[in-house]
């Protein structure tokens, strides 16, 4: 198998010729996912993203709880082309999610089920500062007291002005030299809505000795929620988290719903 990878990918050298993608299910989903229906799930997720044409090696795996499945790609088709990996992270989201509602399988509802100790960098830096965040937020009353228990956590919080003024527009938290913004740890945790929550727990009926109510978490967008949906491509030789090329396209297609809806109204 493998002299015959190395043959194929010699048609059109590439630095790195070999995709290396996992597909997690779901424990709820165990009992459903036989070896037939995993292969079908995986042939047509290939196709959705353009790896119909080329040699792959799928293997299942039971060393977890949880079915999962290796998928190992020639990015150099049966033709000699390469196949392209622009956006590949934001297009494997849309597929598995498209993919997880088609089948019917298991959404978790939030980040709670994701195992942290099996999680690699830079997703073990983002979920340490998930974690921190939400288990702060609901005892801190203003930006500095929220900036000061991260800090004693070893997290930095960087604000990001609106041009040249003084009116913070958005916000990102480091540690262990990974940075990302709020939003992107999750959609709770943009600046706007961090603001909201730091100004409820100033209002009146926070002030009691009851304990202020936790802001509620939506559902993760990115990539790095590895066990949080059913079904997720994790590339591994993806790069950096905060791709400019992805986000570009990711703002492009918000940009383009909004259009819709105005359109339909």
């Amino acid at each position: 198998m493998v002299d015959s990878f190395r043959t194929q990918a010699s048609l059109c050298p590439i630095t790195k010729p070999v995709a290396h993608i996992s597909l997690n299910f779901s424990v709820q989903d165990k009992v459903r996912i036989t070896n037939r229906l995993m292969i079908y799930i995986a042939e047509e997720y290939l196709g959705r993203m353009g790896y119909g044409n080329t040699q792959v090696l799928a293997v299942r795996h039971n060393d977890r709880e949880h079915p999962h499945l290796h998928l190992v790609i020639n990015r150099i088709d049966n033709d000699g082309k390469r196949i392209s990996d622009k956006n590949e992270r934001l297009r494997s989201i849309k597929v598995c999610r498209e993919l997880t509602a088609k089948y019917g399988l298991y959404l978790a509802p939030d980040k709670a089920h994701v195992k942290r100790d099996r999680l690699r960098e830079p997703d073990k830096t983002r979920y340490e500062i998930h974690d921190a965040i939400k288990s702060s937020l609901g005892h801190c009353r203003s930006w500095d007291e929220l900036t000061a228990t991260l800090a004693q956590q070893g997290i930095e919080t960087i604000f990001k002005y609106k041009g040249s003024t003084d009116i913070i527009d958005g916000v990102k938290f480091s540690k262990n030299g990974c940075t990302f913004s709020g939003s992107k740890i999750d959609t709770a945790f943009s600046f706007s809505k961090l603001d909201y929550a730091l100004n409820a727990n100033n209002r009146p009926e926070y002030k009691r000795n009851t304990p202020p109510q936790e802001p509620k978490l939506t559902q993760p967008q990115t990539k790095d929620d590895t066990l949080s949906i059913s079904l997720f491509g994790e590339l591994f030789n993806n790069g950096n988290t905060c791709d400019p090329d992805e986000e570009a396209v990711r703002r492009a297609m918000l940009r383009r719903k909004k259009k819709k809806r105005g359109f339909r109204i």
